[in-house]
């Protein structure tokens, strides 16, 4: 999963990989190791390149208030952009819309048959403690739904068809 982090105006790239004994996390190409474990309602335990840290998450529009030992800070996600790369075409076909990591869908928004339009959200995914909308690549009609809330799922499993 490739995002977009700003903290006090500063943007980030974070690219996010489940790997065995964690995730390894690339945080504008310096590569961590990371762990993170439930502490609690809004706790989660971290533990950066073996380094363990208790951290605060409170949910706001566009990303979480993440609470320190010793400071707040307010983080901001948004979809990596694709730095300036020309918009694709629209391929022939169906878009098949799939999970970027392993997680659990929380929600689905969309139900089959419904029109939807480019960026719509069609299925929220928690990873990390962090829940992810995954939006619709493009107008068109849902043709299939491939999962119900509360599955776990793979990264790029199905998860919607939009024809």
């Amino acid at each position: 999963m490739r995002i977009d982090a700003t903290v006090d105006g500063r943007t980030i790239r974070v690219e996010v990989r489940r790997e065995d004994d964690g995730y390894g996390v690339t945080l504008d190409g310096a590569r961590l190791g990371v762990d993170l474990a439930e502490a609690g309602e809004h706790f989660v335990s971290l533990i950066v390149d073996g380094l363990s840290h208790e951290v605060g998450l409170e949910k706001h529009a566009d990303g979480y208030r993440v609470h320190l030992s010793d400071d707040t800070v307010t983080v901001s996600l948004a979809e990596a952009s694709r730095d300036g790369a020309r918009p694709a075409r629209r391929a022939p076909g169906p878009a098949r819309l799939t999970a970027p990591m392993p997680g659990r869908v929380v929600r689905v928004l969309a139900e089959e048959g419904r029109e939807v339009g480019p960026g719509e959200g069609l299925v929220v995914i928690e990873a990390m403690k962090m829940e992810n909308e995954l939006k619709a690549p493009r107008k068109g009609r849902i043709h299939e739904i491939a999962v119900r809330e509360g599955q776990a799922v793979e990264a790029g499993a199905l998860l919607v068809v939009v024809d």
